[in-house]
């Protein structure tokens, strides 16, 4: 799509804050108008729409993507998505441990513990660990509050954590950035520790490079989505947020 406007901008409207194109309000795919609770989140999606050349890359977006799915209540997937993210504890790659070898062993138990040892600190949510292939079943009371803790999100925190947990491949990975107790690259560092150890000691092809680069990037969107949510005392529960 080629570029139809000249500036972006913002301005306070019911319920938030609107981003603008050329005066005119933005609306969603479903219509609805682009308002935003944070008015730092809104100067961010503004941003992004004049970043933009000649020609409008959508993938280039990603805060507005977000805003427009939270926006949307998750195009009428609300339930369906929070169930999706939820069940990524059953079998949460934080939870598999190698065997061998040693090094990788320590690897994890530096990087992965402290994240187990947090979710369970603050939601009372323990994990067990495994370093056997096959799935195992982890505490139901883990689970179920674990669900209930998702479900309760508001929109603008669902979806970044919907991002980031399909990402990571980790709920836990997911909950730890969106809850703002690591950041986008140690996100990346845990997401991708047995990649990055295994390039370490046979090298990185050119797929590989451009892959991890993608998930760089979506775990540093959500972090930026999630700390221009700051303003807005945005932190946790909340049913449909802005739908």
């Amino acid at each position: 799509m080629k570029r139809f406007y000249k500036v972006a901008g913002t301005e306070v409207a019911e319920g938030g804050h609107a981003v603008l194109l050329d005066g005119r309000l933005i609306r969603t795919p479903a219509r609805k108008p682009l308002v935003v609770p944070s008015l730092t989140l809104a100067k961010a999606i503004a941003a992004e729409w004049d970043a933009q050349g000649e020609e409008i890359d959508r993938r280039a977006m990603p805060l507005m993507r977000m805003a427009g799915t939270a926006i949307d209540d998750l195009a009428g997937m609300r339930d369906q998505t929070a169930d999706a993210v939820a069940r990524y504890a059953e079998t949460d790659m934080v939870c598999f441990w190698a065997g061998e070898p040693q090094k990788l062993v320590e690897r994890q138990q530096a990087t992965w513990r402290p994240l187990l040892d947090w979710l369970e600190i603050t939601f009372g949510t323990p994990l067990s660990v495994t370093s056997d292939i096959h799935a195992q079943q982890q505490p139901g009371d883990s689970l179920r509050t674990l669900r209930a803790q998702v479900h309760g999100l508001d929109n603008f925190r669902l979806v970044p954590l919907s991002v980031a947990t399909g990402t990571a491949g980790s709920l836990i990975i997911g909950l730890a950035l969106v809850m703002g107790r690591i950041s986008a690259e140690q996100a990346f560092e845990a997401a991708q520790l047995d990649e990055t150890f295994q390039i370490e000691e046979w090298g990185e092809d050119d797929e590989a490079t451009r892959r991890r680069a993608g998930v760089r990037a979506e775990f540093a969107a959500v972090e930026r989505f999630c700390k221009a949510l700051a303003d807005a005392g945005l932190t946790g529960t909340g049913a449909a947020g802005a739908s």
